[in-house]
């Protein structure tokens, strides 16, 4: 059987996964990456027609990637958001202006995005990186010295062994990777479906993104081109299929009752997919030589978009270690280094989501007037508002060089 030598395998060609091998050009290590399929392919849960909230933190990760002028043009930027609570009184508005950074965030759409990866790691001929596509992992050995990767070409079924110093698992919320080198996963299912949609109102909607929480679940309707709105609309999972079976008049009327008339009437709707909800997290971050990125380490609920902007930092901090070779590449000081210095920040993460959920999902009246207080004061002292927005667009997270939109060196 083939055996190919690798510094690093990333497992998963996913907007994380890319992300990676993106970041580590610059290191000319060389690199296996495995997806199970092709290359932009419409397939690939990643590059769907959902659109992604970037935080200005994740801006500044894509420019030390020397990315973010490229995806500048096709990015819609958040310049405003207004936070509110259906039925009680009290809101929140940011402002970027008022809060002196270039935008609150940006939105760009999945399949966009896994373009503009494809093309920077197509654009020269990167001998450092060679893709395994479509191919699945179907064996793993790790051992103190070295990791195999057993794959087996899906058109193929031509099997091979890659071996590496570092195994970097980023596949997802359902990562078989994951499950193969043995680390569990809890799941917490929310018992909430998300309806997503691209919508068109017929007032302009100015960059202005909306967070409306209802007693079934969160609305985000956020600012795309061509006055386009991206929505996602969460359901009680008992509600959601009488929604989604709904014609498009019936749809727009049904939406526009529960989101109101903040940007007038709701006159188109495209494509409408769903998906569950649900925290999912593992124990455990690292293995022997292995290290979990992005969904297959946390898989958070998508109020106040902070998936992606988490899997980048986790990008960033990974890339930093392997760049200053302070520890051997997959040593166990190295991704214990690695643990200590994510685990704060994810641990802060999905607490700051799950309680939003909690917070918000709850019926009582005596609390609903307690969180129309909160907004309104939060609305109301600058020093709270601007922590709350210091914390969603990724600002206290600025130790990495790729955090600051600086380049890796080695």
């Amino acid at each position: 059987m083939q055996t190919d030598d690798y510094d690093i395998v990333i497992v998963g060609g996913g907007l994380v996964g890319a992300s990676l091998a993106v970041a580590l050009k610059p290191l000319a290590i060389k690199i296996a990456l495995i997806d199970s399929f092709h290359f932009g392919q419409p397939q690939q849960p990643s590059y769907d027609d959902r659109s992604i909230a970037l935080s200005y933190g994740s801006r500044l990760i894509y420019m030390g990637m020397k990315l973010w002028t490229s995806l500048a043009k096709d990015v819609s930027a958040i310049d405003k958001i207004h936070v509110s609570d259906r039925g009680f009184m009290g809101a929140v508005r940011l402002d970027a202006v008022e809060e002196k950074v270039a935008a609150l965030g940006y939105l760009i759409e999945s399949r966009v995005l896994g373009g503009h990866l494809y093309a920077e790691l197509n654009a020269s001929a990167v001998a450092t990186i060679n893709r395994y596509m479509p191919a699945d992992v179907v064996g793993l050995d790790s051992e103190t010295d070295r990791v195999e990767i057993e794959i087996k070409s899906v058109h193929h079924k031509k099997t091979q062994v890659l071996r590496s110093q570092l195994l970097v698992i980023a596949d997802g919320t359902n990562s078989t990777t994951r499950q193969k080198i043995g680390i569990t996963s809890q799941q917490k299912d929310y018992g909430q479906i998300a309806i997503i949609a691209n919508i068109t109102p017929d007032r302009s909607h100015k960059q202005q993104a909306f967070e409306r929480f209802t007693e079934n679940g969160p609305i985000a309707l956020l600012p795309l081109s061509d006055n386009r709105c991206s929505l996602i609309w969460t359901h009680k999972t008992e509600q959601a299929a009488a929604t989604l079976a709904l014609d498009d008049n019936a749809f727009l009327q049904h939406f526009q009752q529960a989101f109101g008339y903040r940007l007038g009437r709701f006159i188109k709707v495209g494509q409408r997919s769903s998906f569950p909800l649900t925290l999912t997290q593992t124990e455990q971050l690292t293995a022997t030589r292995t290290v979990l990125i992005g969904n297959a380490a946390q898989t958070l609920h998508p109020v106040a978009g902070q998936g992606l902007n988490l899997g980048l930092r986790d990008i960033a901090q990974l890339v930093e270690l392997i760049a200053d070779q302070r520890y051997a590449l997959g040593s166990a000081e190295m991704l214990q280094y690695y643990v200590e210095q994510r685990q704060p920040d994810r641990k802060a993460v999905i607490q700051y989501t799950d309680s939003l959920i909690k917070l918000f999902s709850n019926d009582s009246l005596l609390l609903g007037h307690v969180r129309g207080v909160g907004l309104m004061a939060t609305d109301r002292l600058p020093l709270l508002k601007k922590w709350l927005v210091r914390k969603n667009i990724g600002y206290h997270h600025r130790k990495t060089r790729l955090a600051r939109g600086l380049m890796v060196k080695s």
